[in-house]
């Protein structure tokens, strides 16, 4: 190896494990690499910033806010509403949903897909007394899914369909990847509809959705007791309430901020504040009948609604929320003292501090108290998915048919080349904005800046990868280990390893990292690299293992009560099925 290649190569590893270990946020970690690139001298200083004009990057964006203009008129909630009469049956009820997430996710940012057909999922399951968790994992796994289809689908596609350009003069175009993607999400629903959801863990498919959105031990919150509340000077052990299993008592609050445990002996006393766990439901009806108070983090200036107005709502902390990481105290700075935190729910770890000693993390459900005609902006501008179904405005409803027509006719143009793909969409954006169905300020709202920063930091060091000869050296390293391994095993070894990566680091991040990798291995095998790229954007899309390889999974953690190892249960046979899907059918439509 020269010196470039072990400093490139060096610097991948490090920024590979620092993407694992999550601490620091992607974005962070690709700038963190760029510039060690650039210090490093294998990256010129005059192509630093060269990926953020890059035609991946302009896409990536372009579709976000086209995803954004086809929910504010209203799309998926005028599909998703003709099919919620029809969810009596579980498998209809898993199929219908995971179906429109999946179609929708095609042509939009599979998150976004994901976050309108969470609330409608929530409120079907509840209605026909189903878990949350037996829908929702399936409609995550199904936006990921959808997102393989078309080029616009995910941002891997994107990212394959730019290399393919770079290297051999020939982006991938809008459908290239639909004969490979479109059968692996039709087995991949089949799956999932007949087979998937039983794989869901009994404890977590058994919850009666129609009583909680959350078991006890998942939600936190405070309260006190008051001077007139008649469980004053009762033991513990001897209140029916707080040893019921309605209720959990995680320990009494102490000036430090931490709660200490309580002895069964414990009398209670005025002005206690006690850390327990319920739902919401059970929570209201014990703090009406026993004379406590339900605390939020409220400060004495905080701007409190008129009681009319008055309304607690639930939302999700997504991975590019600014909440992540932050405190209590972000939250009240950021809405102006509009929003207080009543109760947090987090999944996988104890809770034992009270609310404003909190740190939020991605997939945090909070329960929120603020004013009805506001919060709906607060939860946008923190990145927060609401969990209940909120009501869509008529003059949206109306710009259906012309946003779709918007939409079409910019993908036509594209496809037709009359335009290049990135062009035809700032022309549907434009002409959204004319409709007023986006306005300028959510263009710059709704685009998802992190994965842009990753995206236009890593493209470099994906080229120094190239220039320095490191993708090469390393093809020519597995070809060595694989000796005598006919090409098919070396395309399955590479959908397998980029499945691998994209379970545990950015899927974006996957693709930018193999797709030289598995060039490199096609011309050293002297066979077309069509294929090995299509592997690629195949196995970065599938991050079915953890809940942290995606958004969408992340997402849906908390409301459907998973764990960790929840995921690979339904994952693992999934990823299975689709690489002995994938391989054949990549084999037919892109030949070696």
């Amino acid at each position: 190896m020269s010196q470039p290649q072990i400093i490139i190569t060096g610097i991948l590893f490090i920024t590979l494990i620092l993407f694992a270990w999550g601490k620091y946020r992607h974005d962070i970690v690709a700038i963190f690499c760029l510039v060690m690139g650039v210090v490093a001298g294998v990256i010129p200083s005059e192509d630093a910033f060269s990926g953020f004009g890059h035609a991946a990057v302009i896409t990536v964006a372009a579709v976000l806010i086209i995803s954004h203009a086809l929910k504010n008129a209203g799309v998926v909630n005028v599909i998703a509403s003709y099919l919620t009469p029809y969810t009596g049956n579980i498998y209809i009820h898993i199929a219908s949903l995971t179906l429109v997430v999946t179609v929708a996710s095609a042509f939009m940012n599979n998150v976004g897909a994901l976050a309108l057909m969470l609330p409608v999922a929530i409120a079907t399951a509840n209605q026909a007394n189903r878990s949350p968790a037996l829908v929702l994992m399936p409609l995550a796994f199904g936006s990921i899914l959808g997102g393989m289809t078309t080029l616009i689908g995910t941002p891997p596609n994107i990212i394959i369909a730019s290399y393919r350009a770079e290297v051999s003069g020939q982006p991938f175009s809008m459908f290239d990847f639909s004969p490979v993607g479109f059968f692996v999400a039709v087995i991949g629903l089949a799956f999932i509809t007949l087979i998937g959801w039983r794989l869901i863990p009994t404890d977590r498919s058994s919850k009666d959705g129609s009583k909680a959105l959350f078991e006890i031990s998942h939600y936190l919150t405070e309260i006190e007791i008051k001077a007139d509340s008649p469980l004053l000077g009762e033991l513990l052990k001897d209140n029916e309430i707080f040893t019921s299993d309605q209720i959990d008592v995680v320990g009494m609050a102490q000036k430090n901020g931490f709660a200490r445990p309580i002895p069964l002996q414990y009398r209670f006393a005025e002005n206690d504040i006690l850390l327990v766990q319920s739902d919401p439901s059970h929570l209201q009806s014990i703090v009406e009948e026993n004379g406590l108070a339900l605390l939020t983090t409220a400060s004495g200036n905080f701007a409190q609604p008129q009681s009319e107005n008055e309304i607690m709502l639930e939302g999700v902390v997504g991975q590019t929320s600014p909440l992540v990481d932050r405190s209590v105290e972000y939250l009240r700075i950021q809405t102006q003292r509009t929003l207080a935190l009543v109760g947090i729910a987090r999944n996988g770890d104890a809770i034992k501090t009270r609310l404003k000693r909190q740190r939020f993390k991605a997939g945090d459900v909070l329960l929120l108290f603020g004013d009805a005609d506001t919060i709906d902006q607060r939860f946008h501008e923190l990145g927060l998915w609401p969990l209940a179904k909120r009501p869509l405005s008529l003059n949206r409803q109306r710009k259906v048919i012309p946003a779709l027509l918007v939409f079409a006719g910019a993908i036509a143009m594209g496809v037709a080349g009359l335009v290049t793909l990135p062009i035809a969409f700032l022309i549907a954006i434009g002409i959204f904005i004319l409709m007023k169905i986006i306005s300028v300020r959510e263009i710059y709202d709704e685009i998802d800046w992190p994965v842009i920063v990753l995206l236009g930091s890593m493209i470099p060091v994906g080229r120094a990868l190239e220039s320095t000869g490191t993708t090469t050296w390393m093809a020519n390293g597995i070809l060595q280990i694989t000796d005598g391994l006919p090409a098919v095993a070396l395309l399955t070894m590479i959908l397998v390893v980029t499945m691998f990566l994209s379970d545990i680091i950015n899927n974006a991040a996957t693709a930018l990292v193999m797709a030289p990798i598995g060039v490199a291995i096609a011309t050293s095998l002297g066979v077309s690299s069509d294929a090995f790229l299509m592997a690629v954007a195949v196995g970065a899309s599938c991050a079915f293992l953890t809940p942290i390889g995606h958004q969408s999974n992340t997402l849906v953690m908390g409301p459907g009560g998973y764990q960790f190892g929840d995921y690979w249960r339904m994952g693992l046979p999934l990823e299975i099925m689709i690489v002995a899907v994938s391989v054949p059918l990549l084999l037919i439509v892109w030949p070696l």
